[in-house]
């Protein structure tokens, strides 16, 4: 998020797409009910009608696939009625004028036949957007997991800027990520672009660095996807690990992901529960779960924090970290020496700029938004304040395009997945309660 938690009851006007907000995240919409509460305005944009959708004050039941076209409608309107923030853009972004003449052919009218949202709703949506002096942006997987998903970020991100709504309080372009350390797992270098801190893994001077950190040549590669490994098991990938994740439920293609996994020489899972993945592995390391060891996590608004163990964990359980170090240690790998999660995170805090002012004995003490980059540094909650890191910020030049799968006469229904408040990700944890189970049904 560029922008802290506590941000979210500061908005005049809160955009939330793709997100269903109160069931996946209800403690975090506790504070754009008090916004509302206070007299701010909503819109919402979601193929599904959610208790969400129905608090907004303006509900756009967008098609699915088609977050683009309402953006650049969106875009269009606060161009053409002159609600772009001029100052902003000259003073902090470059080679804006070519995106204001890119979106003069995107009309309401025109996205209203791809979207399925009334052209009258989109340019509602526009002004209020445009003419709030605080416009606050949050969405969450709805608009991500599409091949046009970087697109579709980029586009709030034009919004954002076209606007000057990035870099104050009550305003920003904020995911609410989906899991409570998805935030941290990435710090770490769990994307297969980056090193950890977000380093580009293409580029030659992160390339030097870790292959002297690591004593280990690396290359200019970017790492595969998960889906990627997937397509590859059986013929390029005989072997695998899973960490903490229930692939086989996950998976938008449970068939596929099933075969691929029995396609292995040898699966190995670490788990807390013997999930259905689990099932199909040759070995299960028992981890243990968050209250059994120490850590650290980066939760959404990119704050950092220790976690304490509170018990130990049962029978042969170990930490994550421990099982992996021990594997690599095993495997003949050098660097894997760890004795406790202290070092792991120093280790980090060492490799990433983002970290650099931190270190276990500073998290034990308090709570940082990093970026923190000196040992003095208080931590940054809000984003882009007065400057973006890399300069200026870039506009994006977007163009729709149709989903990976549209309608057609063998398939003429679209079907899309949500959420629901008492069940959380693949049920591993949650599906273990009857009470929760007697919600559902």
């Amino acid at each position: 998020m560029s922008n802290p938690l506590a941000d979210m009851d500061k908005p005049d006007l809160i955009f939330c797409i793709g997100t269903n907000m109160t069931e996946c995240h209800p403690v975090a919409a506790t504070r754009i009910k008090k916004a509302l509460k206070r007299g701010a305005k909503m819109i919402v944009a979601d193929p599904r009608k959610t208790d969400l959708a129905d608090m907004a004050d303006l509900y756009l039941p967008i098609r699915v696939g088609s977050d683009v076209a309402l953006l650049l409608a969106m875009a269009h309107v606060i161009v053409r009625d002159d609600l772009v923030d001029r100052d902003f853009m000259e003073a902090r972004t470059a080679d804006f004028e070519q995106f204001l003449e890119h979106v003069v052919e995107f009309t309401p009218e025109w996205a209203s036949t791809i979207t399925e949202v009334p052209a009258a709703d989109i340019e509602q949506a526009a002004l209020w957007y445009g003419a709030a002096d605080k416009s606050g942006i949050y969405y969450t997987l709805g608009i991500t997991e599409h091949i046009c998903g970087v697109d579709n970020v980029q586009s709030l991100c034009n919004l954002a800027l076209l606007t000057g709504n990035i870099g104050r309080e009550g305003t920003g372009i904020n995911p609410m990520r989906g899991q409570n350390n998805i935030q941290g797992a990435g710090d770490a270098g769990a994307v297969p672009s980056n090193y950890p801190g977000f380093q580009p893994t293409d580029q030659p001077e992160n390339k030097e660095k870790f292959t002297e950190l690591y004593e280990q040549e690396m290359d200019l590669d970017k790492g595969i996807t998960k889906v990627q490994a997937l397509n590859r098991c059986g013929t390029e990938i005989f072997a695998m690990i899973i960490d903490g994740e229930n692939t086989l439920v996950s998976d938008p293609d449970r068939h596929h992901c099933e075969h691929a996994l029995k396609s292995l020489d040898h699966l190995v899972v670490i788990d807390i529960f013997l999930t259905e993945t689990a099932a199909l592995a040759d070995v299960v390391f028992p981890a243990s779960a968050f209250a059994e060891t120490d850590g650290s996590c980066a939760n959404t608004e990119r704050r950092v924090q220790r976690l304490r163990q509170a018990v130990p964990p049962p029978g042969e359980a170990k930490p994550d970290w421990w099982i992996i170090s021990q594997l690599a240690q095993r495997l003949g790998f050098s660097g894997f020496d760890y004795t406790s999660a202290e070092d792991v995170f120093n280790e980090l805090c060492g490799l990433s700029p983002i970290y650099a002012g931190l270190d276990w004995e500073r998290i034990d003490k308090g709570e940082y938004h990093w970026p923190v980059p000196e040992k003095d540094h208080p931590g940054t909650p809000i984003l882009h304040e007065g400057a973006f890191r890399n300069g200026r910020g870039l506009f994006k030049i977007i163009r729709y395009r149709d989903p990976a799968e549209t309608l057609s006469a063998e398939f003429p229904v679209w079907l899309t997945t949500g959420r629901r408040l008492q069940a959380y990700h693949t049920r591993t944890q949650t599906g273990r309660s009857q009470g929760i189970d007697y919600l559902l049904s």
